[in-house]
């Protein structure tokens, strides 16, 4: 193709997604200044809200961003799609030599849920707390692995492998490990007779020398989350995530939302930890990175090599996290349903709202169209116990081996018309929403049993719900 057509191709693009970001911008100025009888609650990014349910409507651009901080959303767009190749090559290179995926893109498809398949999942690794581990082992573990070197404490790395298995290597060497999965099946009963069936994960983890992983090694699946809102999430402010914790459970309702109390490698001191599936990372910037090096061997300013240098440079790394920090959260849809009214009360009732908080609120943030935010993205960024169903048995930081972090649901009825087969919970075991809470535990226990003895008109209700969402 012509490399000039092909560059006009590219700039009418951004000027289509430009105009949309606008006309939506426009459109939602419209909607806040009417005397609606709706509730704010369908803008659940405030002002970063776009009206969009189709498989696109996780890749939107949030529309109150300026035209310079579109410009840069689009920039990391396209770090974001960029697939490395293996070293030297003028463009994107660095892959490797061990890796999970060539992109960003690959594993965040249309930057929704992952699907539980190879390709997609991830296996998190490290040895029992306190295994003793020599200090070459260490040695070999950080010249290879340099983010690992935060990652000790209670979850030491694992010698020749660090904390997470990179299943692919680029040519002339071999990947750390080959990952099979099957699936085990369980059965159950709602209240009314109505039988269920549940599936989990099982791993065949096969290294090298054709020998099994050893079994004092703890192993965790991992689908990917989603990237919309993120910064958003990052825009709240300690203290409010805080305010909501109840570790001892003060208020007796069954319920004791811990923060995970994390390694922040850029200000070097212990914070709040915020996102991953078990809060074990502080910010997005940091997230970045850790994804570069860990998900495709790419060094970077954060990560760098021995001698320092890195495959990326700040400016590829500061805007591909500006992408995830200011892709727009989809609105609700439904809001008038007297279905989805009674699924919400459901869904109040059955405590679920006691972890999922609706309303949260962003403070002061170093993106101005995302502060002073109203959102509702049914998380309060808290670490919960989920029972021993759920549970890997692999600590991370101050999280325990039965303890995860909410889950956004904002987007939730989005997922599979963004990405069709994508999975629910940390491995993807869930194939639908009510499979998803037949799998609470632990705190969430009681929800689960409520939810199984509501008549089938009433869990469909909250399912509906769920789905408005």
């Amino acid at each position: 193709m012509n490399s000039s057509v092909h560059i006009h191709r590219k700039q009418l693009k951004f000027l289509i997604i430009f105009a949309v970001a606008i006309a939506a911008g426009i459109a939602l100025s419209i909607f806040w200044g009417q005397n609606w009888s709706l509730p704010r609650s369908p803008m659940a990014g405030g002002a970063t809200t776009v009206i969009n349910r189709t498989s696109r409507g996780f890749e939107q651009p949030a529309p109150n961003l300026s035209e310079a901080e579109l410009q840069d959303h689009l920039e990391g767009d396209r770090a974001f799609e960029a697939v490395f190749v293996t070293p030297p090559a003028p463009v994107n290179s660095g892959l490797g030599p061990l890796f999970n995926n060539a992109s960003c893109a690959g594993c965040h498809i249309r930057d929704g849920r992952g699907m539980p398949v190879k390709g997609q999942m991830l296996v998190r690794v490290s040895l029992p707390p306190g295994y003793p581990t020599t200090s070459e082992e260490q040695e070999v573990i950080f010249e290879s692995h340099p983010e690992a070197s935060v990652t000790l404490g209670n979850a030491p790395p694992v010698p020749g492998i660090g904390t997470q298995i990179q299943d692919q290597a680029v040519y002339g060497y071999q990947p750390e490990a080959e990952v099979e999965i099957s699936w085990q099946k369980s059965f159950g009963n709602y209240a009314d007779g109505t039988t269920y069936e549940l599936r989990s994960p099982v791993a065949r983890i096969t290294l090298p020398n054709g020998k099994p992983l050893p079994p004092e090694v703890l192993t965790s699946l991992r689908i990917p989350t989603p990237i919309f809102g993120r910064g958003l999430l990052e825009a709240i402010v300690d203290e409010t995530i805080l305010a909501l914790a109840d570790p001892e459970d003060s208020n007796k309702d069954g319920i004791s939302g811990r923060p995970n109390m994390v390694w922040d490698t850029t200000a070097q001191k212990v914070v709040l930890g915020r996102f991953g599936h078990k809060a074990n990372i502080p910010d997005l910037l940091q997230q970045s990175a850790s994804a570069y090096v860990n998900d495709m061997g790419v060094t970077n300013p954060l990560f760098p090599e021995k001698d320092g240098s890195s495959d990326i440079d700040d400016r590829t790394l500061n805007t591909a996290t500006f992408y995830t920090q200011t892709l727009a959260v989809p609105a609700r849809t439904m809001v008038d349903d007297p279905i989805v009214k009674q699924g919400e009360k459901l869904f109040n009732q059955a405590n679920c709202a006691a972890c999922h908080v609706a309303e949260l609120r962003t403070a002061n943030y170093e993106i101005p169209a995302l502060a002073h935010q109203t959102i509702y993205p049914y998380s309060d960024l808290l670490l919960h116990d989920m029972g021993a169903e759920l549970a890997d048995r692999r600590p991370d930081f101050a999280a325990t081996g039965t303890e995860w972090r909410t889950p956004p649901l904002w987007g939730l009825g989005l997922t599979q018309t963004a990405l069709p087969y994508s999975g629910y919970l940390h491995d993807g075991r869930a194939r639908t929403l009510a499979e998803a809470i037949l799998w609470h535990g632990g705190e969430a226990a009681q929800s689960k049993e409520m939810f199984k003895k509501m008549p089938q008109s009433d869990r469909d209700a909250l399912i509906r719900f769920l789905n408005s969402l």
